[in-house]
Formats: C-alpha cells, structure tokens, sequence
C-alpha cells in the first residue's frame, strides 16, 4: 500500500512540475507571448526576451521546490509504518471520486422564458454561418461606415465565462452557456428581437475556470438544435420548443479526450446526421438526427485525439467527404460510410511540437485545403489528387509564421484569397499560390493578443478586437483599406466567434453578448 501511495506521489509531483513549467501562450497572465517573434527580423525584442527569461526562472524555481519537497515526501512515506493506515478510497465517504463523475448520470431540465421569437429575416445558423465560410451572403444593405457612437445597440445580456458565440435561425438566437452558480451546461435560447430567454435547457457538469468554460457553437435546423459542451457532452433539442431528444457522452462513450481549455469542435449537421469527431475509440461518427442512432464509425487505429478544430464537408472528384484534423493528422472519410478515403500525417507539422491546433480545414476549390495555426507552426496548402481509384492527398506549399498563421480563428476564403489575423495581430491577405497580397501593418494591429473573430458580409469584414473595438474593412486583394472603427463595449477577451442575420451583428466579450444594429440607416 506504501508503494501505491508514493507512486501516487509521484504522479502529483510530475503533473504540478509540468503545470508549473507551462502555462498557455494566450493566457491573461502576459499580454504578450514570450515566444513570439518579430514578423520584421525573425527574432526576439528586448522586452520578450526579458518576459521569456523572467518566465523560465519564474518556473524553474517553484518546479524545484515542489520536486524536493515530494523527495522529503516520498522518503517519509516509504520510512513510515503502514500498519494501522487504512487506504481512504474514492466514494468509500460517499464522496464521488473522478470515477464515479464520469459515469454520473447528465439528466437535463428544461425551463420556460417570457421571450419570444419574432419573424426577423436572417439566419446564421452554424458555426461559420450556412455555407461555413464565414460569409454572410444575405440580400441586406449594411452601413459603409458609422457616426462617432458606432453601431447602435439593440440589446444585451450577461453570460458565464466563455467564448461560445450564436447561432440564429427563425427568429431565435441559440447559445452554449455555462452556469457556475449551479454546475451546469446551459443551452438558452433567445429572442433575436430583444434578447429575452424563450426557454434554457440545463444539465449538470462540472468545469472548472480554464480560460473561461463555453467555446462551441450550436448548430440549428428547422426541427433540432445540437450542442456540444466543454467536456464533450453532445445534446440534441427540439429547436423550437426545446424538448429533449438525445444526448451522447463522447469520454464515457468513445473514451474522447478532452482538448486542453477544453472541446472547441462545433457539432456539424448535414442533412439528416450530425457529424462528430470524438477520437479515442472512433475517429468520426454519424448520428441520425431524428433518434440519436450511431450510423456509422471510422476507426481509429493510430490513436488520434480530439482537437479544437471543427468537422468540414467537401466535394472532390463526385465524392462527398468530412475532412477532420486530429491530434496528428488529417484525414478525409466518406459521407456515404465513414471509410478512410485518404489521410496524412503533414499537418500539424510533425516536426514541431504544437500546444493547440485550432482553425479548422479553409476548402479553397479544386481540391486545396488550406490549415494554419498558431505556436510557431505556420500554415500549409494540402492538394488532393485522383491516382486510378485513389485519392492522394500532396503538400502544395508551407508558409512559415512572419508570412501568414492564425492563432485561433479560421480563415476567410473570398474570390481566390484568404484573410486572417496573424499571431502579430495584423490583418493579412494571402493568394492561393502563398504570395502575401497585403498586411495592415504595425500601425494597424488587432488587440493587445490578435484572437478576436472577424466575418465578411456585403464586401466588408468585421473584426473584432480582444477588447471590444470593432473594424471595417474593404474586403479586397488589392490592399488595406479600413472604412470605419468603433469601440461596441469595454470588456475583455473578446474572442467568441461572431455572428450575422438580417443586420444585426452579433458579438461577445467574456461575459456579455451585445446585438448591434448594422444595417444602411
């Protein structure tokens, strides 16, 4: 028994000294990255370098610590007698250990609102929008610039800890929540028209504070509303009303493993399956719909763990396929069955030790997927090629970080270029052949961290900065051309994935959602 309990020990110490060394690039703590360098020189400034060394010592020291006082520890331990010591075991208090949370039952409860939907037009109504471009292609005029107060706002409410953003169809705005006070997973539903709770639909979960808990978007159809939650609950709803329909455990389930800052993979719905990707026991699934049955599953035999990027459909050579990328590769299955149709090991870069790989797949026509991140990694244009009966996915370029990256959104596709914020928060445009068409230059950068969302609608992006400053800009290959700026809330990171439906704006800080009026007065 004394050995299970210096093992144990052990074990403590290594996940403390690993905490203590490594704390996440995007985290509040440093307004800037000690590992970034300069897009200009290639290296580091003076205050980095001091910021990087200050925060090496600043781990060293309490790493080495904690290591020699687990030695003093684990030497008591092993002197000590065992005789009389009975080994205290999870729930043996009727406490619930790590097991038993795992497996406990998520029983939801639904609670009617006095909101109500209204016949507003527009819809977003998935992560990235319809056509998951992020491109609003509705047939509304939208203001070119505006007055010194900026976009009027048509309401707002507060929210948990969280960078989840909207979905909106039928009058209606859906939203993953998280309730601290209570424990819980919240799936509200809201009235477009003032903001008013039409009904929540709540369940217990414990999440601790990790950069805020919510991250994902719902996706909504006429008749469902499906969720996935931090901890990789999957939840289906009547989008209307709200009833349950059916959930799915992904960890108990599929033994996925939840991505560090917890899920950041928005449930894809097409036609009538939703489409995940847990990893663990199954690389992707397809759940019908209407009853919550698994149709099929791809195996996963190289052991490839969930990330934060989301499941994209795209059409090659007359066959639909879901492009997935996984803990260490990216891999295309069929629509039809869920079998590997090819897959690759060159995205993330393997020969570079990535914390976090978040954008999701930019399908850029022909063929070419587009990925990047952030961590130094850079981006990569992947082509497909029919070889007989085949598809082989080929590298097409790399381009390193200074050209073009994202740390944390996916890119724009728009007219044979694609458009980002870089990891040294300037817009950038990029063609399809890796050329670098324009960025916005030093003067022009994004926030204090360059992790706030932007989208394109009527020829415009709207970026959102980590602080509430909201730009327009031209959306054009030539060069930077911002139209107009205004500051839509003092809040702080500002990092949820916007959203657009009929001109009004939807946008969020890390505790407030704010509707904005963005339509030609």
């Amino acid at each position: 028994m004394v050995r299970r309990r210096v093992v144990r020990v052990v074990r403590v110490v290594k996940t403390v000294a690993g905490r203590l060394w490594w704390i996440p690039p995007s985290s509040g703590v440093a307004a800037k990255d000690p590992f970034r360098f300069l897009p200009e020189t290639g290296k580091m400034d003076e205050v980095e370098q001091r910021s990087r060394k200050s925060m090496i010592f600043g781990r060293l020291i309490p790493a080495a610590l904690a290591v020699a006082a687990a030695a003093v520890l684990v030497q008591w331990l092993a002197t000590s007698p065992a005789s009389g010591v009975v080994e205290r075991l999870p729930g043996s208090d009727l406490t619930p250990g790590p097991e038993q949370e795992a497996v406990a039952p998520w029983d939801g409860k639904l609670t009617r609102g006095d909101g109500k939907a209204t016949d507003l037009p527009g819809e977003w109504p998935r992560f990235r929008g319809w056509k998951l471009d992020n491109i609003s292609t509705e047939n509304v005029a939208l203001a070119q610039k505006w007055g010194p107060d900026g976009p009027k706002k048509l309401w707002s409410i507060e929210l948990g800890e969280g960078y989840a953003g909207a979905a909106v169809l039928g009058g209606r705005v859906y939203v993953l929540d998280y309730d601290r006070k209570a424990k819980s997973d919240v799936l509200r539903c809201l009235s477009l028209a003032d903001g008013k709770e039409i009904w929540s639909y709540a369940y217990h979960v414990k999440v601790l504070r990790n950069h805020g808990m919510s991250r994902t978007i719902p996706t909504v159809t006429d008749k469902y509303v499906v969720s996935l939650g931090p901890k990789c609950h999957v939840l289906c709803l009547d989008a209307v009303k709200g009833d349950f329909r059916w959930k799915i455990d992904l960890v108990q389930e599929y033994k996925a493993t939840v991505p560090e800052w917890y899920a950041g993979q928005c449930p894809l719905v097409d036609e009538d399956k939703v489409i995940l990707a847990p990893g663990g026991t199954a690389l992707l699934i397809a759940v019908e719909c209407e009853t919550g049955k698994v149709l099929w599953k791809t195996p996963n035999p190289d052991g490839w763990q969930m990330t934060h990027t989301s499941v994209v459909p795209i059409e090659f050579k007359d066959k639909r396929m879901y492009v997935y990328c996984g803990s260490r590769g990216v891999v295309g299955v069929s629509a039809e069955n869920g079998q590997v149709l090819w897959k690759t090991t060159e995205w993330p870069d393997p020969h570079k030790l990535l914390t976090a790989v978040v954008p999701s797949p930019v399908p850029c026509g022909e063929g070419r997927l587009f990925f990047t991140a952030d961590y130094l990694a850079g981006s990569l244009m992947l082509q497909l090629k029919a070889e007989g009966e085949n598809i082989v996915p080929t590298v097409a370029f790399r381009l390193p970080p200074k050209v073009f990256d994202c740390r944390q959104h996916t890119p724009i596709f728009y007219k044979g270029c694609l458009y980002a914020v870089r990891s040294d928060r300037q817009l950038a445009c990029l063609d399809l052949n890796g050329k670098l068409m324009w960025e916005s230059g030093a003067a022009h950068r994004f926030g204090p961290q360059g992790l706030g969302p932007f989208l394109a609608a009527n020829g415009m992006l709207y970026v959102l900065d980590d602080v509430g400053l909201l730009s327009l800009v031209e959306l054009t290959h030539e060069d930077y051309k911002p139209r107009a700026q205004a500051k839509v809330f003092d809040g702080e990171e500002a990092w949820a994935p916007m959203a657009i439906a009929g001109g009004r704006l939807l946008v969020r800080d890390l505790t407030r959602m704010v509707c904005l009026d963005v339509k030609e007065p």
